[in-house]
């Protein structure tokens, strides 16, 4: 996977830029910027670069020996990786954290590029019960074990029969990843219809064609089970669609009286990520009520010399999407660098 912009440097200028995550928008900010001769470094909290490309999406989807080489040309141009460290709020310098205030201080330019991290939860009785997951921690566990950090036989247990409740491609690549593992019975739980599911109608489709059992118009009313056994039955509740809501699309309206039990060994929760932006006490750093950074047209936040790219401005996303904004908050930085002008264009 390329994300660079060049073959190689062939002149440097004497500014220094902080990108703060490698995942598809850190790592394209990354390459434009060392290609134009920037000084580039790149700090990360997981234990290699990469992100939710490595970390978060399978190897049968995104293949990680691609993400790896990618990553390997940009440290070949020059990109210094800082990993296993987070950014935090505040002044700090210690093994492991490094504060967003010192590298305000230290770089002549910050991208924020931390990407959706945080799960959104259902807030229905029995979420808390073991073997109830949060479909995003379970695929970073299976991206771990693709990686050779754990072993395959270490991970979560999911039993025989799975449900995974959701349809955006976290919730398919968390059903494939179970049928990949040998669940027998894996069923997806959506609330909407296959038209309105965030992942791709072909996505929906291939993954039925494997055995996985679609459900839709249904969502989760509570998880029933113990602490000592986990959870052992979803209790469903139908639904019908409405009037559109505020995304567009129509609006889940329950069905009272059509509750009906299926019976589960695990459940993996995939209904969304919130955005996970380093810092979220800074004065002059606006955040909008969805938890993104706000930034204007060129990708510059409210704070000087700040700018913001990828999921953690726009919200989950594909791929091809983050990446894009990294590069375009890329070019920004170096117009921002070349010509010191800050204007907001709103």
């Amino acid at each position: 996977m390329k994300f660079s912009r060049c073959d190689k440097v062939t002149a440097k200028i004497d500014k220094k830029v902080a990108i703060i995550g490698s995942g598809p928008a850190g790592l394209g900010a990354a390459g434009v910027l060392i290609c134009k001769g920037y000084e580039v470094h790149v700090y990360e909290a997981l234990p290699e670069p990469g992100g939710l490309l490595l970390f978060g999406i399978p190897g049968f989807r995104v293949p990680k020996k691609n993400v790896r080489e990618g990553i390997e040309d940009l440290r070949r141009l020059g990109v210094i990786f800082h990993i296993n460290t987070r950014v935090v709020e505040g002044s700090v310098e210690e093994p492991g954290r490094i504060g967003f205030n010192n590298l305000l201080k230290q770089y002549d330019a910050v991208i924020i590029a931390t990407g959706t991290w945080e799960e959104r939860k259902l807030g229905v009785p029995g979420e808390d019960l073991p073997r109830v997951y949060p479909a995003l921690t379970f695929l970073f566990e299976y991206s771990r074990a693709e990686l050779g950090y754990i072993d395959f036989k270490d991970l979560p247990p999911l039993g025989n029969k799975v449900a995974v409740i959701g349809a955006g491609l976290t919730a398919v690549d968390a059903a494939e990843v179970s049928h990949r593992l040998g669940v027998k019975e894996i069923y997806m739980i959506y609330r909407r219809t296959i038209n309105e599911a965030p992942a791709r109608r072909s996505e929906i489709e291939r993954i039925i064609r494997m055995g996985i059992k679609w459900i839709e118009l249904a969502t989760p009313k509570r998880f029933i089970g113990d602490k000592e056994k986990g959870v052992q039955a979803i209790e469903l509740i139908k639904m019908r669609l409405g009037e559109p809501d505020h995304t567009g699309r129509p609006r889940p309206i329950p069905i009272e009286g059509s509750e009906t039990i299926l019976e589960v060994d695990a459940v993996l929760v995939a209904i969304g990520e919130i955005p996970t932006p380093p810092v979220t006490k800074h004065p002059e750093l606006k955040l909008n009520k969805d938890n993104t950074i706000w930034v204007d047209k060129k990708y510059r936040t409210t704070l000087k010399g700040v700018f913001a790219a990828g999921d953690v401005v726009i919200g989950p996303s594909f791929i091809g999407k983050a990446l894009a904004s990294g590069i375009a908050a890329a070019n920004s930085v170096d117009e921002y660098l070349r010509t010191g002008l800050w204007v907001l264009e709103t």
